[in-house]
């Protein structure tokens, strides 16, 4: 009963908040307005490279790009909601698990959390299945400034899967990661 009440508050409080973006018009979706909402660069699509179905949310333009700069670099975590719910969008295929990719050491320290894995936990309580954390990370550097055909070569010196999950590494799980393109 407590919680329905302070949900059913914590809606109105959101409702009565100014638009993320335009900050004029009343927050109607995930923090922005109807407006500002239509205009974002969201083009939800599959695409099939290296065996991998990659699912993507939008082109990395503004102001997404600004948007997922700010979350992941500058501690602007109020763009959640507008991430979480841009990730809606997409038709995700049934999934046993959601893998976030773990961050170097270095970055965890300065940002204090893994954008990863924050948008992780909201992904998987839309899709009703559990946070899976296999992945090991090797080497502590970042990959930043590395393009994605560089990210990709160096995937397997960078990452493993902890010898405890190899039984489960070929099951239908979602490796979460960030949005580019």
């Amino acid at each position: 009963m407590f919680s329905h009440l302070l949900h059913t508050a914590k809606q109105l409080l959101h409702r009565a908040q100014p638009c993320q973006l335009c900050g004029i018009v009343r927050a109607d979706l995930h923090s922005v307005c109807l407006d500002c909402w239509q205009q974002l660069p969201l083009h939800p699509q599959t695409i099939e490279k290296q065996e991998l179905s990659i699912h993507v949310a939008g082109h990395y333009q503004y102001p997404l790009d600004h948007l997922i700069q700010q979350f992941k670099y500058e501690q602007q975590l109020h763009w959640q909601p507008l991430l979480s719910g841009i990730l809606q969008q997409i038709r995700f295929p049934k999934v046993q698990a959601i893998v976030p990719m773990p961050i170097s050491s270095q970055r965890l320290a300065e940002r204090g959390y893994n954008q990863s894995m924050i948008l992780a936990k909201d992904l998987a309580r839309q899709l009703n299945v559990p946070i899976w954390q296999p992945v090991i990370r090797l080497h502590q550097h970042s990959q930043k400034g590395l393009s994605r055909l560089e990210r990709l070569d160096q995937i397997h010196q960078q990452f493993k899967i902890g010898w405890c999950f190899k039984k489960y590494a070929e099951k239908n799980n979602m490796a979460f990661d960030k949005i580019e393109v």
